[in-house]
């Protein structure tokens, strides 16, 4: 089996992996899931790991007892904030160190790197918490928002609202319907159905930019 197909089994049945992940290391359960959403969230380089599903599922899980809800929910807050964090930073070191008259700072549009600027600290607030529930752009955003040189202040208040109301949102939709009957016995389609949701207005936002565009 390979690694994508792995990392896909593991987002359909992540509910059978964190009962796994509960039964083989206990209470070092909630360094595990604050590590993947950490990850997730701060390094650019994994947008692929399970976001909103290991939320969903990781609510259903305390509701059966297995975790415990307001410490899940400080857990991911705080791997959610941490990690936004992290990738701004990183975004931040890696656009203002390139110099505008490196070889690879003559391939960049410093005007356009202005107008990115002043686009997220105008809008960025907005940009970060939609993010929050957009798979893959979550992990972008922050490094974006880092490279444009948004202003942290600002950067950092929406980030704190974004993860509020993301893993508010998502862990206790888990804890009050994760154990349905018809949703525990369609858990993996309902883990798509999430995901399907989260990437939608995505795809509208890039169809419709190809339209204007025409």
């Amino acid at each position: 089996m390979t690694i994508i197909q792995n990392i896909i089994s593991f987002i359909l049945h992540i509910d059978e992996h964190l009962v796994e992940i509960i039964q083989n290391f206990g209470s070092l359960s909630y360094v595990i899931v604050f590590l993947i959403v950490f990850v997730e969230t701060g390094l650019v380089i994994f947008p692929f790991l399970p976001g909103d599903s290991l939320l969903f599922a990781s609510g259903a899980l305390a509701a059966m007892g297995a975790f415990n809800i307001v410490l899940l929910l400080i857990v991911f807050f705080t791997a959610a904030v941490i990690g936004d964090t992290v990738n701004y930073h990183i975004g931040k070191k890696v656009g203002t160190a390139i110099s505008p008259n490196s070889l690879i700072g003559k391939f960049i549009n410093q005007e356009k790197m202005r107008i990115a600027e002043n686009f997220f600290n105008r809008h960025g607030g907005k940009t970060i918490v939609i993010a929050r529930f957009m798979p893959f752009i979550r992990t972008f955003a922050p490094f974006v928002a880092g490279a444009s040189r948004m202003n942290y202040s600002y950067f950092l208040f929406y980030n704190i609202v974004g993860a509020v109301l993301w893993v508010g949102i998502c862990t206790i939709a888990g804890y009050y319907f994760g154990n349905i009957p018809i949703v525990k016995d369609n858990f993996s389609t309902v883990l798509l159905l999430i995901i399907f949701a989260s990437v939608l207005p995505a795809v509208i936002g890039i169809i419709r930019n190809r339209s204007q565009k025409k």
